[in-house]
């Protein structure tokens, strides 16, 4: 089969012949999905961002839980989509196969690490992007092309058959270019628990944090105000309204102490699952993915201990800003950079992912779900919201991200 971009696509990308078709008919009937290249597609060798692993990789004999699933409920497989060097970036920026194009803003990189999945749907040629979200994977390249994005909750969709970057961490998610789909994804995907268990509702609650706002991008800061404070200000009177409740935040020496707990956690686990592969190839890795895992390399046993306690404080205090409510934050520290200012391992692109990562590790810290709902900035950029839900609100909270979306200024909305 002929590939189409090879930035966008490993393998396959051609709508007239799928490189999986569905295996059973259901909510999905119709839909096609970019694959990014940790999950195993049976049949297909996993890439990992690496033609090094990709050589080396064994056939797989199963296909990912998660994507099996799509498969039953009507989903083909487009093709299997490029991601960063074994997901340990957030640019796209992939020395190895270049960067995808972002057709929201063609002068700026895609964002990583699912950035061919985001790709794909951005240009029109998928539908379903599925990727994975560690620190930021899904939300980010979401919101630097305008897309729907979606991080579950922690461990409650199942991880079997994806290659891990960082199991602390790990989450599948995906990406549309619409919210009715987003749903539909959640519906086949997030387990319904019992009925005892599940959320009876996300009350009309939003919180905002200040203080989580001043490291941001004016514009990007700006921008997600006003969507919040147009949501809960401007509110047709015959629908339930949305109470906004700000809450005093941790300093920005606390939260930049988080981050590093959260990078510390993730770079030994990714040094634990790949250090032994990677210290035999240090040739076959890219300059930025490649320095990442030397640094993972010096870590110590006693900075994870120490790591570890300080992300259990952190998980505790955003779980009580969440509450039973849904917290707003940006979804990134700025728009996407300029290709043309994004030079691998450059400054431009290590201080954005430093300052993306001081919003995105909250998630991760707190194991919480969260979706990106794509806004437009004043100059017309891409940019997004995120919107973080209770444990296990999965399904609800993309009802709730609905209802946000449908309630914005109409300056705001992306088309």
């Amino acid at each position: 089969m002929e590939t189409k971009d090879s930035t966008v696509w490993r393998e396959g990308g051609d709508a007239h012949a799928p490189l999986v078709p569905a295996v059973g008919s259901g909510p999905l009937d119709g839909q096609s999905v970019a694959v990014k290249d940790l999950y195993a597609v049976a049949g297909h060798r996993i890439g990992a961002g690496n033609p090094t692993w990709l050589a080396e990789a064994a056939v797989e004999t199963t296909t990912a839980a998660a994507l099996a699933q799509l498969l039953q409920a009507g989903a083909e497989v487009l093709g299997i989509a490029q991601t960063d060097e074994l997901a340990l970036s957030l640019a796209g920026t992939n020395q190895h196969y270049g960067t995808p194009p972002n057709p929201r803003a063609a002068d700026r990189i895609s964002g990583g690490s699912s950035s061919g999945s985001a790709a794909a749907v951005a240009l029109g040629e998928a539908s379903i992007g599925l990727g994975t979200d560690t620190g930021g994977s899904i939300r980010v390249p979401a919101s630097y092309q305008g897309l729907w994005g979606m991080r579950s909750t922690h461990g409650l969709i199942s991880r079997e058959g994806l290659l891990p970057l960082a199991q602390s961490f790990d989450t599948v998610g995906w990406m549309t270019r619409d919210a009715e789909t987003l749903g539909l994804v959640a519906d086949v995907l997030v387990p319904v628990r019992q009925e005892a268990e599940q959320h009876a509702g996300l009350p009309a609650e939003l919180t905002l944090i200040p203080s989580l706002f001043d490291q941001v991008d004016p514009e990007v800061a700006e921008t997600v105000r006003a969507a919040v404070d147009g949501v809960t200000a401007h509110q047709n009177s015959l629908r339930p309204r949305v109470h906004l409740k700000r809450l005093d935040g941790v300093s920005a020496e606390m939260r930049a102490a988080w981050l590093e707990a959260f990078r510390i956690i993730q770079m030994r686990e990714a040094w634990a699952n790949h250090g032994s592969w990677v210290g035999a190839r240090w040739e076959a890795m890219a300059d930025d993915v490649g320095a990442r895992f030397r640094m993972a390399s010096q870590l110590s046993a006693d900075q994870e201990r120490q790591a570890r306690a300080l992300a259990a404080g952190a998980r505790r205090i955003i779980r009580e800003w969440v509450g039973d409510s849904v917290l707003a934050l940006p979804s990134a520290a700025g728009p996407a950079p300029l290709r043309s200012e994004a030079a691998l391992g450059g400054k431009v692109i290590e201080e954005h992912r430093r300052g993306t990562m001081m919003l995105t590790c909250l998630a991760g810290l707190a194991g919480l779900p969260a979706v990106n709902v794509p806004l437009r900035t004043a100059a017309g950029l891409p940019t997004g919201v995120c919107l973080l839900g209770p444990v296990g609100s999965d399904r609800e909270l993309v009802r709730w991200a609905q209802r946000f979306h449908a309630r914005l200024p109409s300056t705001q909305e992306t088309r």
